[in-house]
């Protein structure tokens, strides 16, 4: 298999505030929210990054965004470099975050023409794309509808069409059923699962290990920023569930302690 993410020892620290130690009860002032974090995946798969909050998930997919950058090492996007080449990485890839709002003003057709137009799309390409994405994800009824009056989900199914507006291969999605409702979760893993068939290399984050299982060719465990285990699901589980393996690793991580 083609691989098209390589990421090599990451790290990424932030400052914390007087407020933030305070709130958090320690005394520390820098949190290491990713540690030498090393992982592939490939072309036509599902890779799956699962831990609690707080595990560094998103401080990685933002990496991989070129939304921040790492402290160390590097990742390269289908041989881009994350930190030497970012504006071709953005090129390359679908981002979907529930940290990313949508401008409340707008409605879905000029959100939708308006990215379109950054990522240098003709009109007629675009028109098929919004066509084909809108008549999925049921915006159609709401592309005149301002985002400020839109419901959770359907902002949630907004902001993903308009991250593919580029037909991009490879898409990054961090927590993609978080917060929505049982219906419009399916509606968007069904979506992914499709997005596989197609060859696209998806890399998802979350905590829900039924998520893991339903969509992932392969996994990795992140704790405390560091990549505790990382194979495919047969692999990992061992004949046991996801979630009993991941408490087992868990566990094992911690001394023997939850």
């Amino acid at each position: 298999m083609k691989e098209l993410i390589k990421v090599e020892n990451l790290s990424k620290s932030f400052k914390l505030s007087s407020k933030q130690q305070k709130i958090e009860k320690t005394s520390e002032k820098v949190r290491r929210a990713v540690n030498g974090l090393s992982f592939e995946a490939y072309e036509g798969e599902i890779f799956g990054l699962l831990g609690p909050n707080g595990a560094g998930k998103t401080t990685t997919l933002r990496m991989l965004a070129t939304l921040i950058k790492p402290d160390s090492g590097d990742a390269f996007i289908d041989g881009c470099s994350i930190v030497k080449d970012p504006d071709s990485v953005r090129a390359k890839i679908g981002f979907l975050t529930s940290e990313l709002k949508l401008e409340e003003f707008f409605t879905p057709n000029y959100l939708f023409d308006f990215f379109s137009s950054l990522h240098g799309i003709s009109p007629e390409i675009s028109a098929r794309r919004k066509r084909d994405l809108f008549t999925r994800f049921g915006i159609n009824r709401f592309a005149e509808v301002k985002v400020a009056d839109m419901s959770t989900g359907m902002k949630q199914k907004t902001s993903l069409a308009i991250s593919l507006v580029h037909d991009p291969d490879i898409i990054i999605f961090d927590e993609p059923t978080n917060g929505l409702d049982v219906i419009t979760a399916k509606t968007v893993t069904d979506f992914l699962l499709y997005l596989k068939e197609q060859k696209k290399t998806i890399i998802v984050s979350t905590h829900i290990f039924s998520l893991i299982e339903k969509l992932c060719d392969r996994v990795g465990i992140i704790i405390d920023g560091k990549m505790v285990a990382c194979d495919s699901l047969e692999e990992i589980c061992e004949g046991k569930t996801l979630e009993d393996r991941f408490f087992d690793i868990f566990t094992e991580y911690h001394g023997g302690e939850m």
